[in-house]
C-alpha cells in the first residue's frame, strides 16, 4: 500500500523540479543562457539555489534533464520480447513521442534548441547520450537474456544515439526553430528505420 505522507511528497518534488525548469526556460528566451544565473531561476521559483542544485547538478543539466528517457523506457519494457531490439525501441519512441501534449513539445523544442546553439549545453549533452547508453543498453540485455554490460548490447544503443545525433545535432538540415518538432521524432524515425534495415546506401 503506498503511504500518501511518500506520495505528497513526490508530487511536490515533482512540481518543484517543473517549476524550475519553466522558469529557467522563461529566463533563457527572455535574458539569454549566458546573462541568466541560478539565482534568479530559483527566485523565480520561489526556492533557494541550493534546492535548485538538489535537482540539477549543473545549469545545464535544467535544460538537458527532461522525463524523455523515462517514457521511453517505460514503454520499452511494454514491447513484445520477441520484437528485434530496434524495432523494440522504434516501437518505444513512437509510443513516447505520442504521449507528449502541445506544451511539453514546445518546452522539447525550446530545450533542443538551445542545446544546439549554447556550447556549454552541447558538451553536457555528452555526458546526457552516454548516460542514456548505459541505461538503455542494460534493458536490451535484460530483453535478450544477456548480462547487463553486455557488449552487443550497448553497441546497438550506441549505434541508436549515433542514429538521433545525426539527426539532431549541428550539421544536419532540420531547423529546430521551424515546423512542428513531430517532423523531427519522424526524421529520428527514419534514421532508424535505416539503422534497422542494415544502413543501406
Amino acid at each position: 500500500m503506498t503511504n500518501p505522507a511518500s506520495g505528497l511528497r513526490e508530487r511536490k518534488k515533482a512540481r518543484t523540479r517543473a517549476s524550475l525548469r519553466e522558469h529557467a526556460l522563461r529566463l533563457f528566451r527572455e535574458q539569454g543562457y549566458a546573462a541568466t544565473t541560478v539565482e534568479q531561476i530559483a527566485a523565480a521559483a520561489e526556492v533557494s539555489p541550493s534546492t535548485f542544485f538538489r535537482y540539477f547538478p549543473t545549469k545545464e543539466d535544467v535544460v538537458l534533464q527532461d522525463d524523455m528517457d523515462t517514457r521511453v523506457l517505460e514503454a520499452l519494457d511494454r514491447q513484445p520480447p520477441e520484437m528485434s531490439p530496434i524495432a523494440a525501441i522504434r516501437a518505444a519512441w513512437r509510443d513516447a513521442m505520442a504521449s507528449f501534449g502541445p506544451e511539453e513539445l514546445e518546452t522539447f523544442r525550446v530545450s533542443t534548441e538551445l542545446s544546439l546553439a549554447v556550447p556549454e549545453i552541447r558538451a553536457r549533452a555528452m555526458d546526457e547520450f552516454a548516460r542514456t547508453i548505459d541505461v538503455m543498453g542494460e534493458v536490451i540485455a535484460r530483453r535478450a537474456g544477456r548480462s547487463a554490460r553486455d557488449m552487443n548490447a550497448r553497441v546497438l544503443v550506441g549505434a541508436v544515439i549515433g542514429v538521433i545525433m545525426s539527426v539532431t545535432m549541428p550539421g544536419s538540415d532540420f531547423a529546430v526553430g521551424e515546423g512542428d518538432m513531430r517532423d523531427l521524432f519522424g526524421r529520428i524515425d527514419e534514421g532508424l528505420a535505416l539503422l534497422e534495415s542494415g544502413l543501406p546506401l
